[in-house]
Formats: structure tokens, C-alpha cells, sequence
């Protein structure tokens, strides 16, 4: 058993809902046959399918629906015209003709009808091409999103790596300055050092009671 639908109609369900009622329409079938045939392709009740014709899809296909019509009463014209013309005995060339009319309408109508299929393909072949669009447009926004995110780590990590060079180079200035004084203060160190050393290695002499210089160690 076939399981009924109960989604929300689609585009798609609407053309196959039109195709065949405005074929039904053509051939001098029922309504009612081309919502059973579209309930089964659909899985659909015919009874939704109506509904849906006649609230919604009708409304969009009225000049087709005319069409259909004024193809069904070429239909039964010729269909009369060979029943009546044929005389039973010596019409062959009679019907032959009414055949022939009978074939350039028919043909009539099919041109008529592949103009609206071509018509249909057309229109699904737009819808094809805008939802192809939009799938590209969504593509490209978030491509777009995911550069702008990227932009802005890189601005913050660029940020970050500004901050660190600037305090590096505060603390390298402060370091060079720490290193010329302690270099000051050991050279003076060394420099007092030395004189030092001089001092102390200088002999150094005392006067005795006698008046006499004697050196002291």
C-alpha cells in the first residue's frame, strides 16, 4: 500500500499536477482520472490533488486551460466530421480526407501542446538555474564570512606581535642601559683598584728621636 503524503506541495508536484490535468483536459478525459493518475505518481490521495488544482495551480495555467479545451473540441469536430462523412460504401477518398484534415489538426495540436511543454521545460529549467545561483551566492557568503574571521585573527595575532616587539625593545633599551652603567661602575672599581695598589707598594718613611729617617713596612 502506496503511503499518502502529508508534506507541503513543491514545485515540482505542481507541474506534474498541472502537466497531466491539462493532458486529461486535451484527450476529453475527467478531471477526477488526472487527479487519481497524479495521486499515484505523487503518492498523493486524488482528493489533495484536487484541492490543490482548484485552490492553487488553476489559477496559474488559465490560459492553458482554454488551449486544452479548444484542442478537446477539434477532437470531437473531427471525430463527428469522420462518422458522418462515411458513407459506407464508396467514401474511402471522403474519409481519407477527413483523415488527413483529422492529422494536420491533431498535428496542429501537438505543435500546440510541445509549444507548452516547451514552456514548462523552460520554466524548470530557470527554477534549476536560480536554485544553482543560490547554492553558489550561499557558497560565496560563507567564504566570504570565513576570510573576514580569518582577517580578523590575523589583525589581532598582528596586534599581539606589535605589543611583544615594542615591550621587547623597551626591555632591550633598559638592559643596554643597566649594562653601560654596571660597565661604568667597574671601571671605576678597577680604576680605584689600581691607585690602591699604588699607594700601598710606596715606601713609607717615620723620623726616629735621632732625626733619622727609618722606613716603615
Amino acid at each position: 500500500m502506496t503511503a499518502v503524503r502529508q508534506d507541503a506541495w513543491s514545485p515540482d508536484d505542481d507541474l506534474i499536477l498541472a502537466e497531466v490535468t491539462l493532458r486529461h483536459i486535451r484527450e476529453g478525459s475527467t478531471q477526477l482520472g488526472a487527479f487519481e493518475e497524479v495521486g499515484e505518481r505523487i503518492g498523493r490521495t486524488s482528493a489533495a490533488c484536487g484541492f490543490r488544482w482548484n485552490s492553487c495551480v488553476r489559477k496559474r495555467y488559465e490560459e492553458a486551460i482554454q488551449i486544452a479545451k479548444q484542442q478537446r473540441q477539434k477532437r470531437n469536430y473531427l471525430k463527428k466530421q469522420a462518422i458522418a462523412a462515411t458513407p459506407q460504401v464508396s467514401s474511402l477518398s471522403a474519409y481519407e480526407a477527413t483523415d488527413e484534415r483529422g492529422f494536420k489538426a491533431e498535428t496542429q495540436a501537438t505543435e500546440e501542446l510541445l509549444s507548452i511543454d516547451s514552456v514548462i521545460r523552460f520554466l524548470r529549467q530557470i527554477k534549476t538555474t536560480y536554485h544553482d545561483v543560490g547554492r553558489q551566492l550561499k557558497s560565496f557568503e560563507k567564504e566570504l564570512r570565513d576570510k573576514e574571521e580569518e582577517l580578523g585573527r590575523l589583525r589581532g595575532e598582528n596586534e599581539r606581535l606589535s605589543r611583544e616587539v615594542n615591550n621587547a625593545q623597551s626591555d632591550y633599551h633598559t638592559v643596554n642601559d643597566d649594562y653601560k652603567t654596571l660597565i661604568q661602575i667597574m671601571d671605576r672599581a678597577r680604576r680605584l683598584a689600581v691607585l690602591t695598589n699604588d699607594e700601598e707598594a710606596k715606601p713609607r718613611f717615620k723620623m726616629d728621636a735621632n732625626g733619622n729617617l727609618e722606613r716603615i713596612e
